[in-house]
């Protein structure tokens, strides 16, 4: 018994002594890597032979750092900002021209940036909302719902009235590309829209226009919007796609759209999108095909995107300056957006009485004298009957599961 007390004592010192002994080698490390650091930050001619001693003694650890800094500076110029001059940014969007003329079926991706002239911040720029998160810095809370679409959201619903766009799948949520006046057969807002919410209880799925933010009360995981379906009483949901989450809704998603315009596509237009998001949807990049016989890739925005190296024409310029220069060329005209022709009052469904306390939002108001525009309740109790639950489960395919908590 003596012995095996004996024993584990020993054993328990010598952990203790091999917890203790990791500690210091990693406090050694430590100040290996400051030491390094601080000398590689010096010009070579000005360190001393003791310094250019330890670079030899810590040579693994002078390459790391050096790897890190090249990492960090290609990120640096991932991050930046970078705009073609006059006479290049017009002779590519003179190409682009072609392209669009030549075109049999051109689709059009956007991202935030085809909305930041509309004041809305986007995601991944110098102001975006991740870049001012990383530096920890605190974003400030805007009412999207005073916004108005831009120059490019105008010049995109006029290119599909030529019918020289047959779809637009966009990543934002700003109901921007709807309020242009883009049918909404021709639309797919992947990550949803902020101005509607549906009753996921009645089927076929129902859905509710409103004028106003209908997300005041929902995040991640949690998208019950605090009203009742007038219809069967269910409780409605908004249509945001987080990031982390799948998107399960037929409409205003319309993925079954989406996937079928860029298998027809021959030519594809990315606006304003980092594609960071974009570029894991497999479907809508055509990749099984080999490279010859995929969608020719035009794309137009400040900074670097992962499809750069693969695209026929890279435009660094700003969206609404390049579609501008882009309908110029096209000797098409720019139709300027009219709050009275707005179709988000045609589809919107207003408020119960009872419901006008349900939110604190900005409503979206017609022009003084056009408000017998406004639909009555009064026919409408049932919202529009909307076919859901394409996306979830088949596009979910190869990705992996969650483990169970």
């Amino acid at each position: 018994m003596e012995e095996d007390a004996g024993t584990g004592g020993s054993s328990r010192a010598e952990r203790k002594a091999l917890e203790k002994a990791k500690i210091i080698q990693r406090e050694n490390e430590r100040k290996i890597f400051k030491l390094v650091g601080r000398i590689l930050q010096k010009p070579e001619v000005e360190r001393s032979e003791e310094e250019a001693a330890a670079l030899l003694r810590h040579q693994d650890t002078a390459e790391e750092l050096c790897k890190r800094q090249v990492r960090r500076n290609v990120l640096k110029r991932k991050q930046e900002e970078v705009c073609d001059d006059a006479e290049e940014l017009n002779n590519k969007v003179r190409q682009l021209a072609e392209a669009v003329k030549q075109a049999q079926h051109l689709v059009v991706y956007t991202g935030a940036g085809i909305s930041t002239a509309a004041s809305i911040p986007d995601y991944r720029g110098p102001n975006g909302v991740w870049t001012q998160l990383q530096k920890g810095r605190a974003v400030s809370a805007s009412d999207l719902s005073s916004a108005q679409p831009t120059v490019t959201h105008m010049c995109i619903r006029m290119l599909h009235k030529e019918k020289l766009v047959k779809h637009v799948v966009s990543q934002n949520c700003d109901g921007l590309h709807l309020r242009s006046g883009l049918p909404r057969h021709a639309l797919s807002e992947l990550h949803g829209n902020m101005f509607i919410e549906v009753c996921t209880s009645c089927f076929p799925l129902r859905e509710y226009v409103r004028l106003f933010d209908v997300t005041e009360r929902t995040s991640l995981h949690r998208h019950g919007t605090g009203r009742r379906c007038s219809y069967c009483g269910g409780e409605l949901r908004d249509t945001i796609v987080h990031f982390g989450e799948r998107g399960t809704l037929e409409q205003p998603l319309n993925w079954k759209g989406a996937a079928e315009a860029a298998k027809m596509a021959d030519v594809i237009l990315c606006l304003g999108s980092s594609l960071k998001v974009l570029k894991k949807y497999a479907c809508l990049w055509c990749m099984n095909r080999p490279a010859s016989k995929r969608p020719k890739l035009y794309i137009v925005n400040l900074q670097w995107t992962p499809k750069d190296d693969l695209a026929t024409l890279k435009i660094n310029g700003k969206c609404d300056d390049v579609m501008s220069l882009l309908m110029e060329q096209l000797n098409i005209q720019i139709p300027v957006y009219d709050r009275t022709e707005d179709p988000i009052f045609s589809l919107a469904i207003l408020l119960k009485p009872e419901e006008d306390d349900s939110h604190t939002r900005k409503v979206i108001a017609l022009p003084a004298g056009q408000e017998d525009r406004l639909p009555d309740t009064q026919g409408q109790a049932g919202g529009a009957a909307v076919q859901g639950g394409w996306f979830g489960r088949g596009y979910s395919k190869g990705r992996k599961k969650k483990k169970a908590a």
